[in-house]
């Protein structure tokens, strides 16, 4: 282990530290750890800038506007109204409606930041003329809109046989002299593999997720004190109706942009989305200046850069190839199924998940080549334990998002998902490993 590495787990250790404590506010925790990472040269100083604009940074603060400018329309208030009554009043059928919508809005768009951000507006609108706190609801649509993301074999999710079988290819092409049949992954099986855990997901979501969350913000954020301020004055008709179109055009925009909209970067979508609003006289520059949560924006640069540091110092690395040796001696395929699992949802928790995919499938392959046993099933179950990390910031760049939202700190996160990642692993491992076994 180098002594960059080991700086580094130190860094993050004292950051974790930091966001369960609640001593600084989590920005203030976020900006202080890209200090530590770029002072002992972790990061570059450049790379450390860098994170200040990522994309993901860029689209936030652009849908932030974007949802600002709906909330502001009596059509978002009387939909939301609409959808309360139906549900006649229970919080596990409002939810159940809107993780629903955020199930399906996950296949179209391959980024929960975007799915949250679409559907948060209506869900907290609902819950405002309910009288229930963000705080109860916004953790289970977080957690279902990373999830499920590209389970159905639509939209985006379409790809993933594809992409799978990419990972495959770039193996066995390297090999000399192979003569056998490479393995691939058909077009159903990525949602053969992880449809329970999509089904447990919303259920869980909408009907258990509500106990294990705060009944009131752990942290005072922007957003979990938005509607605090007095009732809202209606639009001009020309502004209430754009608000309504350049909300609705946008999240059209971000589900046709993997098909039709190529040329045009996610965040570049948003930011458009963003801009209109200002325009069409929905927002004030004031107002779409306080729209933009600058404490969730910092904590999200923070936990990319740790995430960002801790893979350039070669973290996923060192724990991969002990996993290797541990599987090379394990012949059971529920065994190994929990490992290629766990792993990488626990590495996902502190660095990307496309990350976490590059360096474990590779793995995956070559062990299950080298034990003449069928790669499919591992490989999508390492796909389903990345892509199903939410208890970090670091996880993903959605869990700030659904932190500032609910008024969430670190403790919150846990207390929320520890039983929902147990069971979850059990039935993703139990069935993906009895549906497409290694051996």
């Amino acid at each position: 282990m180098s002594t960059q590495l080991i700086i580094c787990l130190v860094i993050f250790v004292l950051t974790c530290v930091g966001y369960m404590t609640g001593v600084w506010s989590l920005a203030t925790v976020a900006m202080t750890s890209i200090s530590a990472l770029a002072l002992t040269g972790c990061l570059t100083a450049k790379d450390a800038l860098a994170y200040f604009s990522n994309n993901n940074v860029i689209m936030i603060g652009a849908m932030s506007v974007v949802a600002a400018g709906f909330n502001r329309t009596q059509f978002c208030t009387n939909l939301a109204n609409s959808i309360s009554k139906m549900a006649k009043g229970s919080l596990s059928k409002v939810l159940l409606m809107y993780c629903i919508l955020a199930m399906l809005l996950s296949q179209m768009v391959q980024s929960p930041v975007v799915v949250f951000g679409i559907v948060a507006p209506l869900c907290m609108a609902s819950a405002d003329s309910m009288g229930i706190s963000k705080s109860k609801i916004a953790l289970a649509l977080g957690i279902t809109s990373i999830a499920t993301c590209c389970t159905l074999p639509i939209g985006t999710g379409a790809t993933q046989a594809a992409e799978l079988n990419g990972y495959i290819a770039a193996y066995y092409d390297k090999l000399e002299n192979f003569t056998g049949v490479m393995p691939e992954v058909q077009f159903f099986d990525p949602m053969k593999a992880r449809l329970p855990m999509l089904i447990f997901t919303v259920v869980y979501c909408a009907f258990i997720m509500p106990r294990f969350s705060p009944d009131t913000p752990s942290v005072n954020t922007a957003e979990s004190e938005v509607h605090k301020t007095a009732e809202k004055k209606a639009l001009p008709a020309f502004s209430e109706a754009a608000g309504i179109v350049i909300f609705f055009g946008t999240a059209l925009a971000l589900m046709l942009q993997a098909s039709v909209l190529k040329s045009l970067a996610i965040w570049q979508i948003c930011l458009i989305g963003a801009v209109l609003m200002i325009i069409c006289r929905v927002l004030t520059p004031k107002e779409a200046g306080k729209a933009i949560p600058l404490s969730m924006l910092l904590l999200i640069v923070g936990a990319l850069a740790m995430a960002g540091a801790l893979s350039s110092t070669g973290a996923g690395d060192w724990i991969g190839g002990g996993i290797a040796k541990v599987v090379s001696a394990v012949n059971n395929n529920y065994v190994v199924g929990f490992i290629f699992f766990i792993v990488p949802f626990v590495l996902t928790q502190f660095m990307s998940n496309r990350g976490a995919m590059l360096i474990f499938i590779p793995i995956a392959i070559a062990t299950c080549y080298q034990i003449g046993g069928d790669p499919r099933g591992l490989i999508i179950l390492i796909q389903a334990g990345a892509l199903t990390a939410f208890m970090t910031p670091m996880a993903t760049a959605a869990v700030p998002y659904m932190m500032e939202y609910g008024g969430y700190d670190q403790k919150d996160l846990f207390k929320g998902g520890w039983l929902f990642a147990i069971i979850g692993c059990v039935i993703s491992v139990g069935w993906i490993m009895t549906v497409l076994p290694v051996l």
